[in-house]
């Protein structure tokens, strides 16, 4: 490959470790939700010279010259951003999720005020207030669990619980929750109590933008989001938000967060990112994205295994694997032996702990970016069910490993062969 002749020279070790990444990423299954594959189109700005300039500040207002070019880049990728959401304010600079979280917080709250967000065990993220998270220490947080029995969230007992703590921000969004949030009634209960609404859409920014997931940009105050999930672009975040709340979350951002020059090539990555998403195929790519995850989920639970909630909305889907005995870090690695990449992950009241929960999570951005549709879906069931059923049987494994190496050798991977 001739973008890779000078590194081979230069650093052939590293060089080698690329190489058997690529080999990796062709020969496994890649069901962790949270990952995709980017196009070559937006893997092409991120070794590009763009990398090379420093640019503090904003468009028109930066601290060192020699910006004309990238001013235009990131105009161009906030308004590109804009129109896919058609929301009125955009940030691009984020360098992840949690930093534009974090953004978020620096610019409507002040440090002692109230979160009121999902718990890490029903699905949040470490970044919506966990204790050993730095917004857990800086602001008080109380959260909200799913329901014991439908393990969905009950938007009547998250109301209840608004009107008695009043929180200054409450967050709507997960990293780990299988269904479709009703942010319309979210946004009720924040104005009933007098409180900001953040969307944090990481997970489905892409089903979002293709509009098979409920929409938050009508009803949320701000809204974070990756760009690397379902919306298939560079490693990075950004920040929606309504017009007025612009210019105190840009100084959030930049110079009072968490970070200071924005890295110039993944924000041109990102604005090929946007302009993917807004083209028609990209609605066609999520629609299967939600096809390939209910088929999975089908698939699974005709062969006995528990889904949370009893399946999915979206892209991913969460396995209690209670049943059949064996713990999500256990099966997490027998799979991976086989070719098969999940996470393991809590499941809502997991008596586990997070080292040894009692879930895996898995879902179906990645795989349906490499052309798999439902007939894969089932035999990649197949696949999991013999493997959590066997997972001491070293051979069988091993059997499993090169029949998954033939598979998903037949469908390129974006970035490398499409």
């Amino acid at each position: 490959m001739k973008e890779k002749i000078s590194l081979k020279q230069t650093d052939p070790q590293l060089y080698e470790l690329i190489i058997k990444e690529e080999q990796r990423q062709r020969e496994q299954l890649q069901l962790i939700p949270s990952e995709n594959y980017a196009s070559k189109a937006v893997l092409a700005p991120l070794a590009s010279v763009l990398s090379n300039k420093y640019s503090e500040g904003y468009p028109g207002k930066r601290y060192y010259q020699g910006n004309k070019f990238i001013d235009q880049i990131e105009k161009l990728a906030q308004e590109r951003l804009k129109r896919l959401y058609q929301a009125e304010y955009a940030n691009i600079q984020p360098f992840s999720g949690a930093p534009a979280n974090f953004a978020v917080y620096l610019a409507l709250l002040k440090p002692g005020e109230k979160i009121l967000a999902m718990d890490l065990a029903s699905g949040g993220h470490l970044s919506h207030g966990a204790k050993v998270n730095l917004s857990g220490q800086l602001y008080q947080t109380v959260f909200y669990n799913v329901n014991p029995q439908t393990e969905k969230l009950d938007y009547d007992e998250i109301e209840e619980i608004a009107k008695k703590e009043r929180p200054q921000l409450i967050i709507a969004g997960a990293t780990a929750y299988p269904r479709e949030i009703n942010f319309a009634r979210f946004g009720e209960i924040a104005r009933k109590v007098g409180a900001y609404l953040m969307v944090d859409m990481a997970h489905i920014a892409g089903l979002v933008a293709a509009k098979v997931h409920p929409d938050p940009v009508p009803h949320a105050d701000v809204i974070t989001a990756t760009t690397h999930k379902t919306l298939r672009g560079p490693r990075g975040a950004f920040i929606l938000a309504r017009s007025e709340l612009g210019p105190q979350i840009d100084r959030a951002v930049f110079p009072g967060g968490i970070q200071a020059g924005p890295h110039n090539h993944v924000q041109a990555a990102k604005a090929v990112c946007f302009y993917e998403a807004l083209q028609p195929q990209f609605k066609d790519y999520a629609r299967q994205v939600i096809k390939n995850a209910a088929v999975l989920a089908q698939k699974l639970q005709e062969k006995g295994y528990r889904l949370v909630s009893g399946g999915t909305d979206n892209h991913l889907l969460l396995i209690d694997l209670r049943p059949q005995n064996i713990d999500g870090r256990t099966a997490a690695l027998a799979l991976e032996e086989a070719g098969i990449i999940v996470n393991k992950n809590k499941i809502p009241f997991d008596p586990g702990t997070a080292v040894k929960p009692s879930g895996i999570r898995l879902g179906s951005p990645a795989v349906t970016s490499r052309g798999m549709k439902e007939a894969e879906m089932e035999q990649i069931a197949s696949w999991i069910d013999q493997v959590l059923q066997n997972y001491q049987n070293k051979q069988l494994l091993e059997k499993i490993r090169r029949e998954v190496v033939a598979f998903a050798s037949s469908f390129p991977v974006p970035g490398l062969d499409s």
